[in-house]
C-alpha cells in the first residue's frame, strides 16, 4: 500500500502521518505538558524561598522534627526507580519486550512502596496533631504554620504525581501485553519515562528544602 501524500502551495510533497504514529507531535505535547507542571511547582518553590527567607530559624527547626531516614529512604528508592523506568525504555529499544516489561514492573513496585512510606510519615504526624489547621499546630509559632503547610501542599502534590505515574505505568505494561507499545513504536513508554523522571527531579528538591536545613 503506498504512502498516501499531501502536498502544500508550492506543490512540494509531505506523507501523511496517522496521529497515532505523530512522534514528534506526542513528544511536543508532553514536554508541553511537563512544562505547565514545572510552572506549577515553580510557584511553590518561590514561595518557600520567600517565607523561609522570612522565618529562616522557625523554618530550619520545624525541618528537625521530620524524620530524615524516612525521606531519605524515599529519595534512594527513586533514584533506583528512575534507573530501572530508564533500563524498560531501553530495553524496549533494544527488542527486548518481556525485559523491558519487567523493569516497568520493578519501577511500579517502588513508586507503591514510596507512598507507604511517605503515607507512614504523614500518619506520624498526624498521630501527633501536625496537619493543616489542626489545633496544635495552629498554636504554634507563624513561620512553623506555614512551613507544615507547605510541607503538606508540597509532598502531598508531588504525591499525586507519584499516584498518576503509577496509573500511567499500569497502562504502559496493559499496552505492551497487547502490542500497543513494540520497539518500533514506543512513544508512550518514553514519554511516561520522561514525567518519572520529572517526578523524581521534584523530590529532589523537596527532600533537601524540607528535610535537611534542620539538620
Amino acid at each position: 500500500m503506498e504512502q498516501e501524500m499531501a502536498y502544500d502551495a508550492l506543490g512540494n510533497s509531505h506523507p501523511i502521518t496517522d496521529y497515532k504514529d505523530d512522534y514528534d507531535g506526542e513528544k511536543f505535547g508532553f514536554w508541553v505538558f511537563l512544562l505547565t507542571e514545572m510552572m506549577m511547582f515553580g510557584v511553590l518553590f518561590l514561595l518557600f524561598a520567600i517565607n523561609f527567607y522570612r522565618h529562616s530559624e522557625i523554618f530550619a527547626l520545624s525541618s528537625g522534627s521530620l524524620n530524615v531516614w524516612l525521606g531519605g529512604t524515599n529519595t534512594v528508592i527513586l533514584l533506583l526507580s528512575t534507573y530501572t523506568m530508564g533500563l524498560a525504555s531501553l530495553k524496549m529499544r533494544q527488542g527486548k519486550v518481556r525485559v523491558s516489561a519487567y523493569f516497568v514492573g520493578v519501577t511500579l513496585l517502588m513508586a507503591i512502596i514510596f507512598l507507604g512510606i511517605k503515607a507512614l510519615e504523614w500518619s506520624v504526624d498526624i498521630g501527633h496533631g501536625i496537619y493543616p489547621s489542626s489545633k496544635i499546630l495552629d498554636a504554634k509559632d507563624h513561620g512553623e504554620i506555614l512551613f507544615f503547610g507547605l510541607y503538606f501542599v508540597m509532598t502531598g502534590l508531588h504525591g499525586l504525581h507519584v499516584i498518576f505515574g503509577i496509573a500511567l505505568m499500569t497502562w504502559v505494561l496493559l499496552l505492551i501485553r497487547s502490542g500497543g507499545i513494540r520497539p518500533e513504536h514506543n512513544i508512550a513508554l518514553k514519554n511516561v519515562t520522561l514525567y518519572w523522571d520529572f517526578v523524581h527531579l521534584i523530590w529532589i528538591i523537596l527532600f533537601p528544602l524540607f528535610y535537611m536545613i534542620g539538620v
